[in-house]
């Protein structure tokens, strides 16, 4: 269950209207590691969670919040746009070319679909996706994503504040970094307990090892010419799952079988290419 609390847990108003601001923020909110991204990702990993309970609290927790996030920008966005219609603009336009360049890199869906509003979209207009979610119901996995998505929405959030002059704005970015910090050191935390309590670094770990070819598991082949890559922790050493030593190969092991493979034809229903004609 969900209820909405009418005021934000953060203020959103910008110092003044600005379209091209508001294009830029849209992908933090519809983008692929935007607020909407990573609230429905935890909602789902909440929902389907089998693990400890304390896991599913905290996923449910940072969701929730996430949805805040998104209620923040996508008021930010209106403001922004609220008091600049288009009609202001194009006079504007036509006054200054300077403001016309500015001013034409407003997202015409915030004004013709969305009429002046935010959209769950990116800053170019593709519609949020729900193929941009990861819930494959195992935490490692899961928390390890999590942990990339909140590095990429950061990364994001800092480009764009570096971008922008205005403060109230700024204000917002820096609430949003300051939580996208915590949340990058909350999947660091959880997923280091989850290495530590299952005892293996690798997904899924209860996999029984002796159906792999252990014997190629800690190969690294080289194809690219020099041998810089042989100089990383990766190419020497006891491998970080601690069951076996890396090697570096100068060119990988090759076992398929000869001649080359050769396809048989697909059956005329399929309509492939005819043979050639003698």
């Amino acid at each position: 269950m969900f209820r909405h609390q009418k005021e934000l847990q953060f203020e959103a108003k910008p110092d003044r209207p600005n379209p091209l601001i508001a294009k830029y923020l849209q992908e933090l909110i519809g983008g692929q590691y935007g607020e909407m991204s990573v609230a429905m990702q935890y909602l789902f990993q909440g929902w389907s969670c089998r693990g400890e309970e304390k896991y599913k609290d905290m996923l449910m927790d940072i969701a929730t919040e996430e949805l805040g996030h998104v209620e923040m920008l996508a008021t930010m966005v209106a403001r922004l746009l609220e008091d600049a219609p288009v009609e202001d603009q194009e006079e504007a336009m036509k006054k200054d070319p300077t403001i016309g360049a500015i001013i034409s890199g407003m997202n015409p869906q915030q004004a013709i679909v969305a009429g002046l509003g935010p959209r769950p979209a990116d800053s170019v207009g593709n519609p949020w996706s729900g193929s941009y979610i990861i819930a494959s119901g195992n935490l490692l996995a899961d928390f390890r994503a999590n942990l990339n998505a909140e590095s990429q929405g950061r990364l994001q959030v800092a480009r764009i504040y570096e971008m922008i002059v205005d403060r109230g704005v700024k204000d917002l970015l820096s609430v949003l970094l300051a939580r996208d910090s915590y949340h990058q050191n909350l999947w660091a935390s959880a997923v280091k307990e989850l290495e530590e309590n299952e005892g293996s670094i690798l997904v899924p770990s209860t996999f029984n090892r002796e159906n792999e070819r252990k014997d190629i598991a800690y190969d690294f082949y080289n194809f690219s010419e020099g041998d810089e890559s042989s100089k990383g922790p990766w190419a020497s050493g006891k491998a970080l799952d601690g069951e076996g030593e890396y090697q570096w190969l100068d060119e990988p092991k090759i076992e398929g079988a000869k001649p080359k493979p050769k396809l048989k034809r697909v059956t005329p229903k399929m309509y492939g290419t005819p043979p050639a004609k003698k």
